[in-house]
Order: structure tokens, then C-alpha cells, then sequence
């Protein structure tokens, strides 16, 4: 019984195998038409999408087009071939702005570029092209059943670019380690940072090693610009303090400071 029922397996499988390559082997656009949406129906993306490429320029201007062209986009997105899905979704949009799929196949051509975006270290192109493909769908669908998801993709690659930028100002901090001429570089970049991302998460541990770049340049400056550094140290001391005074630095942050007003009592009496 089991080698007659795998028998027959074997048997609907080839011949499943032999009506497809019959049908990408063929000159009627409408087999290929009909069994590609019989695949893209069985969630067989892969070899659906092979069919509607096949007749996607004969169907231009037919009542069917639009079906074939977004069952062709969406084939594109189950594949997870994202650059292909995102621009035939985007033609999708464009060319029947008035289809009831015109706004899902929006959101997922900008969804598309969402998932093109790589980890925050490497760099970030995709990510800023998807924030502003994203934004360009909210404004024009601002009451779409997609925005609630649409507002978060937003925000997870948001806080992807300030993760990318605090972590290149934190790098200037720890080359300054070693480079005492960079602390200066790693005190603008968190500046920056922090004019650039002014509610970022990061804002406490970017308040921080600011101060630790500006203490360490001051203590470690030349005798004529001393003064200036280490002024601009308490400075930021008192810009961290004040912004959080139970902070998980306060302990390192009272001990640098112990040592900066040290150093410029030190610097007052020889002066």
C-alpha cells in the first residue's frame, strides 16, 4: 500500500513538473496568465514569478494587468528579493493610484526598502532611503489601517541611525585613549550628536563621555591652554550633573570632578 501511494506521489509531482514547463515553454500568454496565479494561490512564489515575467509586457494595457502586476510585485516581497519588490510595488502605485491595492502595495514597496536596511555598523543608505519612503507613504495615507506600523518602522530605523552616530563619537573617545590630540575631535562629535538626536536614549552615556573627553584633554593639556580646557571640563560637568544628578556615572563623574578642581586650584596658584 505505502509503494502504490508513493508511486502515485511521484507520479502528481512529475507531472505537476511537466504542465509548468509546458506552460513557460509555451506562446499563450493566458496558460501562462492561469497557472501562474494558480502558484502565486499556492504560495509557489518562486515559479509564479517566473510565469508573470514572461508576460508582463504583453498584458500592459489589458483589463488584467493590473492583477498580474501586483501578484508580480508581491511575488517579489515573499521571495525576499526587496530591491525587485520594492520597485515593482512603487510602478504598482503609480501606474493604478486609484486600485484598491494601491495602498497596500505603498506601504509594502516601503516596507521593502525597510527590509533592505542593514545592521547600524555598516553603512546606512538604505536605512535614511526607507525612513524617507516610509514617510512619504504616511503622508499620503495618514488615516491607513498600515500607520501604526508604519510609525514604528520609523522609529526602530531612527533609533538605528542615533545608534550608528553615538557609536562613531564613542569610538573617537576610545582612540582619544591612546591619542590624546583626538579628545577634541570625540568632544564635537558627541556635541554634534547631541544637537542632531536631542531626545535620543543615548543623550546620558553621550553627556558622559563627553565630559570624560573634555576631563582627559584638560588634564592632560598643555600648560597654555590649561585653563581654557579645564574650564570647559567643569562645564560640562555641571551641563551632566544638572541633567542627572542619580546617574549610573554619578560615582566616576565625582571622582573625575574631585580631580579637576584639583588641577585647577594647582594651575590658580602657580598662575
Amino acid at each position: 500500500m505505502k509503494n502504490i501511494c508513493y508511486t502515485l506521489l511521484i507520479a502528481v509531482v512529475l507531472s505537476s513538473c511537466s504542465e509548468y514547463q509546458k506552460a513557460l515553454k509555451s506562446e499563450d500568454i493566458a496558460t501562462k496568465f492561469k497557472m501562474g496565479t494558480d502558484l502565486y494561490e499556492a504560495e509557489k512564489y518562486g515559479k509564479a514569478n517566473r510565469l508573470f515575467a514572461q508576460i508582463v509586457p504583453q498584458y500592459r494595457g489589458k483589463p488584467q494587468a493590473e492583477k498580474l502586476m501586483y501578484m508580480y510585485s508581491n511575488s517579489f516581497y515573499n521571495m525576499k528579493d526587496y530591491y525587485l519588490a520594492g520597485y515593482q510595488f512603487e510602478r504598482f502605485a503609480d501606474q493604478y493610484p486609484k486600485s484598491e491595492k494601491a495602498e497596500e502595495a505603498s506601504f509594502l514597496g516601503a516596507k521593502s526598502f525597510y527590509k533592505l536596511s542593514p545592521v547600524y555598523s555598516k553603512e546606512q543608505k538604505e536605512t535614511k532611503v526607507a525612513i524617507e519612503k516610509l514617510q512619504m507613504f504616511i503622508n499620503n495615507y495618514p488615516d491607513s489601517q498600515y500607520l501604526p506600523e508604519a510609525n514604528a518602522l520609523i522609529k526602530e530605523l531612527d533609533y538605528k541611525l542615533e545608534k550608528k552616530a553615538f557609536e562613531i563619537a564613542k569610538l573617537y573617545n576610545k582612540i582619544a585613549n591612546f591619542e590624546s590630540a583626538d579628545y577634541e575631535a570625540s568632544i564635537k562629535a558627541f556635541d554634534n550628536f547631541l544637537i542632531e538626536y536631542p531626545g535620543t536614549s543615548f543623550r546620558e552615556d553621550a553627556m558622559y563621555y563627553r565630559f570624560d573627553s573634555a576631563f582627559k584633554l584638560g588634564i592632560n593639556s598643555i600648560e597654555r591652554k590649561r585653563q581654557d580646557r579645564l574650564n570647559t571640563a567643569v562645564k560640562y560637568y555641571n551641563a551632566f550633573n544638572k541633567a542627572y544628578p542619580q546617574s549610573q556615572y554619578t560615582a566616576e563623574v565625582e571622582r573625575m570632578n574631585k580631580e579637576l578642581q584639583a588641577a585647577i586650584e594647582t594651575y590658580s596658584t602657580k598662575s
